[in-house]
């Protein structure tokens, strides 16, 4: 059994609305789930038209999947391929991915296009390197920490309490989710968070008294 988080996108509002576009890929991604499997709630739907290099319900997506193990599935590859800010939060996220047209082409597919932009970064790390040489050659002084090494003191316990603020953190955006739908009982959320397949940090379910706590640290930190 395996469970998956799906990601839809559609290039206009209209096509939004009106499903046209969005119900084929819907259509597309049932027909790829097998016996078992778990389709997620859930479906996280982009409207872009191409130029806009934000992606907000594909971060909430490859949150979903963090928090609960789950593959990212997509109807039709063409929706990785011409995204490249899909492939970089894919790369970056280490999420595991399959399109329900080609689920043979994934892994290939995905380091063909991140080994393309992993040139292209090369090159632009090249040309801004040339460039802040020239700008030196020409008297500039270049800003920067000259006091001595920076040291990742980030290990033992420091790097614990990082990655159990990272974790609060997606946990919070899933938890904000729910509330923007109107729930605002902890027990329901504690039951929706374990509906949807979010597991604590410890691997285990949700409950009232931990929702009230990730909620209060959230608190802590906005009037910090």
């Amino acid at each position: 059994m395996t469970d998956y988080v799906a990601y839809a996108r559609v290039s206009t509002a209209r096509q939004g609305k009106s499903g046209l576009g969005l119900d084929a890929q819907e259509a597309a991604i049932r027909a790829f789930l097998r016996d078992g499997d778990r389709l997620l709630v859930p479906t996280y739907v982009e409207v872009e038209s191409g130029k806009d290099d934000r992606r907000p319900e594909l971060a909430k997506a490859l949150n979903r999947c963090k928090l609960t193990g789950a593959t990212l599935l997509v109807a039709k590859l063409d929706r990785l391929s011409r995204n490249l800010a899909f492939i970089a939060a894919l790369q970056e996220a280490g999420t595991k991915f399959v399109a329900a047209d080609m689920p043979e082409a994934n892994e290939l597919t995905i380091h063909v296009m991140a080994a393309m932009a992993q040139h292209e970064r090369k090159a632009i790390s090249r040309r801004t390197k040339e460039a802040l040489a020239a700008a030196k050659a020409k008297g500039a002084k270049l800003g920067g920490w000259r006091g001595g090494p920076v040291v990742d003191h980030r290990c033992g316990t420091a790097a614990r309490q990082v990655k159990a603020q990272e974790f609060a953190a997606r946990v919070r955006e899933a938890i904000g989710e729910l509330q923007s739908q109107g729930i605002g009982s902890l027990s329901e959320l504690a039951r929706r968070l374990n509906e949807q397949g979010v597991r604590t940090s410890r691997g285990g379910e949700w409950h009232a008294t931990q929702v009230a706590r990730i909620i209060r640290e959230q608190s802590v930190h906005s009037t910090a």
